[in-house]
């Protein structure tokens, strides 16, 4: 029996080194991310500055240990047995669960997984405990640690909406004061700020965290807090001293590197703190209860785990090999590095390709905003308007390249860890990676890098990391406790097989190759028979409408993209959407309408298929036109620039007259007159070329942004593919006229 619980406790601490080295990949990144945004210091600099943060945190979550024994359950109320396979189920689901997620690619949180594993496999064994008792499902609560576990789950969903909008105004308030034109400001109050910065963190992270260090003696900890003011006004005037002094001896030593790399080193202390409970906590509670239970000599069914009630100090060298580990990860791991560069696109004070889809709920959400800002924006003043606006006047952005400033990444940094110092002194196990990442937004947001460029997609995505938090905690609580209730009922044998499956699933997921399955559905529709006359006719009627309908959606949509008139190019897109679909059709069926032209007619049938192939082709540009033009309005993007417009208007007149001549040509079938369609053509073509060179003039002049030019040079590109299908469907059709009739 002493075999069996030794060799639990042996894979607690297998699936713990597992879950360090998968759980520091996935969140260990987030204090990295605003040094490296920001360009602080060389990225080896800035990861020995972490590696140290990391060491030192991990030998203050000495206090969050007891989460793992007695913050969700009471353990008083179980056997050592139970208990066993309360964290047995815990480490496994977490495996299978993170595996999971990571297939997927849906974003999870360590500290939400660990949580809602222990919650759920706590539930399970209990009430299989209250069934064999014979008790009622009532007394539940004398097993779960209610009060506890809801402190928790609040503790967490509260600290979404906390972190970002204490993000938000901190990043506001410190905008405004030093503007982005920070770099005199920073030589007169560069050093206040960042004595303010460290006396917060000091605070926060030695005063509030230090009960929960492993190394500090109770004794010096009361003393700390008797003299919480006098240690936090000397850390202040200190700090102050010592970095306004080091900016005038070192004039090159830039304050804010040294507020970053300091902010780095808290923040990493702060995520080792909180977080090293999510991958040790539960083994080492295992641990301890196989040690107490073997000199008891009680058996496994009859000894109460109440000593997991008591306070117990982790020793700290298992602290430290925990933190070591987590160090080899953070600097060994590639996919630390993808997600570090998925996240700073997330906060890129300039453009970058938006990780996320736009949806309808952040296309309503940015409306709204926009006309709340409007409606405020005619309460205050102009003069108060022109003076906030003028301290948020962005600058252009450095050649190195930067995602943001070392203004926001100071505040990213300092306001993080101080949310996360304060989770940990309370022993509420906040998600590091939700926090860092609200934080990140919510200072974004502040710094106008949310614009109507990008809003609707950075909205997208705090939806869908906070979707996933939803789905990782109901995933996280069903599977612990359908795998906890199956042991307890089936037998303690069964943990083998669910941790086979757990490998199984981790090796699968590891060496299988991502196949592509393409499944094309393949639609047979059918056409009326058909002679060639009738071939013909339809021909001509199908032709002329697209060219019409053609005529009218580009016209409609540009114009009605100038004007920012929402639901008028929806209108004019959905039928576009219908001519594709016609187009698709006619495509689909060109089988049966060959097979119903007379046998010698070969050449009327090659160009049937032309004519079709030019109208889908003609569909798709007309599609890619107007697509792009829909989506920009709705993701609430800045209009063009007057001269855009005034140039797009000509524009869209002279294509307007090209396909009036198109439309003589087929419906009068008036195909001499195709020559002077081409050269029509040609000067419509030569006058989009000089709208490509004045754009290519705006671009060297940062009079637009990327967003700008890629849907201007859309708009010409497609334009062209529209003149060359339309001719081309002019002498398509004007050759299937004359075989058509030939073989009449």
């Amino acid at each position: 029996m002493e075999t069996f619980y030794l060799t639990l406790v042996v894979i607690l601490f297998a699936l713990a080194i597992s879950d360090l080295i998968v759980g520091v990949s996935n969140d260990a990144v987030n204090f990295l991310n605003s040094a490296i945004g920001s360009k602080a210091a060389p990225k080896w600099v800035i990861f020995a500055v972490a590696s140290l943060g990391i060491l030192v945190g991990a030998t203050f979550s000495s206090g969050m240990m007891e989460v793992a024994r007695k913050g969700i359950m009471n353990p008083n109320m179980f056997m050592f047995n139970e208990i066993m396979i309360i964290f047995v189920t815990v480490m496994i689901t977490d495996i299978i669960l993170l595996d999971l997620f990571n297939s997927l690619g849906l974003p999870t949180s360590t500290t939400v997984s660990i949580v809602f594993e222990l919650l759920g496999s706590s539930v399970a064994v209990a009430l299989v405990k209250i069934s064999n008792l014979g008790q009622s499902i009532a007394d539940i609560h004398q097993y779960i640690n209610t009060d506890k576990a809801l402190a928790i789950i609040f503790g967490i969903l509260f600290s979404v909406v906390i972190a970002f909008s204490i993000g938000a105004l901190v990043q506001w308030i410190t905008r405004l004061i030093f503007t982005f034109k920070f770099d005199k400001k920073i030589k007169y109050y560069g050093s206040i700020f960042g004595g303010l910065c460290l006396a917060f963190i000091t605070y926060f992270i030695l005063i509030k965290g230090a009960k929960g260090a492993s190394w500090i003696d109770p004794e010096h900890v009361k003393y700390i807090k008797s003299h919480t003011t006098t240690i936090i006004s000397i850390c202040f005037i200190s700090c102050t001293v010592i970095l306004q002094l080091i900016s005038m001896i070192f004039k090159k030593v830039n304050i804010l590197k040294v507020v970053v790399l300091i902010g780095t080193f808290a923040l990493a202390m702060a995520f080792a703190g909180n977080d090293l409970v999510n991958f040790i906590g539960v083994p080492l509670a295992g641990f301890e209860s196989f040690n107490a239970w073997r000199v008891s000599g009680l058996a496994p069914d009859a000894m109460s785990m109440s000593i997991l009630t008591k306070p117990v100090e982790t020793e700290t060298y298992m602290l430290l090999i925990a933190g070591i580990i987590m160090i080899v990860t953070l600097i060994t791991s590639k996919k630390a590095k993808k997600v570090i560069a998925t996240s700073l696109n997330l906060s890129n004070q300039g453009e970058s390709e938006e990780r996320f889809e736009s949806s309808a709920v952040s296309r309503a959400i940015v409306r709204s905003s926009i006309s709340v800002s409007q409606g405020l924006g005619k309460i205050v003043a102009e003069g108060i308007k022109g003076r906030i606006r003028k301290r948020f006047t962005k600058q252009p952005k450095n050649e190195d390249d930067t995602a943001f400033d070392l203004i926001r990444a100071s505040v990213n940094l300092v306001v993080a860890s101080i949310l996360i110092s304060i989770g940990t002194s309370y022993k509420l196990p906040l998600s590091t990676t939700y926090v860092t990442f609200m934080v990140a937004m919510g200072t974004s947001l502040a710094d106008k890098a949310w614009d109507r460029e990008s809003a609707v997609y950075r909205i997208s995505g705090v939806f869908t990391v906070v979707g996933g938090w939803f789905m990782t905690a109901i995933v996280a609580f069903s599977s612990a406790a359908i795998i906890g209730a199956t042991i307890s009922v089936v037998g303690d044998g069964t943990v083998f097989l669910f941790l086979a499956l757990a490998i199984f699933l981790v090796f699968k997921s590891t060496f299988k190759s991502k196949k592509d399955n393409d499944n094309e559905e393949e639609e047979e529709l059918t056409e009326e028979v058909l002679e060639t006359t009738k071939v013909l006719e339809k021909s001509k009627q199908r032709v002329t409408n697209s060219v019409l309908i053609t005529s009218k959606g580009y016209l409609v949509a540009i114009e009605s993209f100038l004007n920012e008139d929402r639901k008028n190019i929806k209108e004019i897109l959905e039928e576009v959407d219908y001519l594709s679909q016609k187009t698709k059709k006619w495509k689909n069926n060109v089988n049966s309408v060959v097979l119903r032209l007379q046998a010698d007619s070969v050449e009327t049938g090659h160009y049937y298929v032309q004519i079709v192939d030019y109208l889908r082709e003609l569909s798709h540009s007309l599609n890619y036109i107007i697509t792009p033009l829909y989506e920009h309005i709705s993701n609430n993007h800045r209009p063009f620039v007057d001269v855009q417009a005034e140039e797009l208007i000509q524009l869209v007149n002279k294509v307007n007259d090209f396909y009036n001549s198109v439309i003589h040509v087929v419906k009068e079938e008036r195909f001499d007159k195709i020559d002077e369609l081409i050269n029509e053509r040609g000067e419509v073509l030569e006058f989009m070329s000089e709208l490509e060179k004045l754009q290519i003039k705006r671009i060297k002049k940062k009079e637009v942004n990327t967003r700008n030019s890629v849907l201007f040079f859309n708009i010409l590109s497609e334009s062209k593919n529209l003149l060359f299908h339309s001719v081309n469907i002019a002498k398509a059709y004007r050759d299937f006229v004359h075989y058509s009739k030939k073989s009449i």
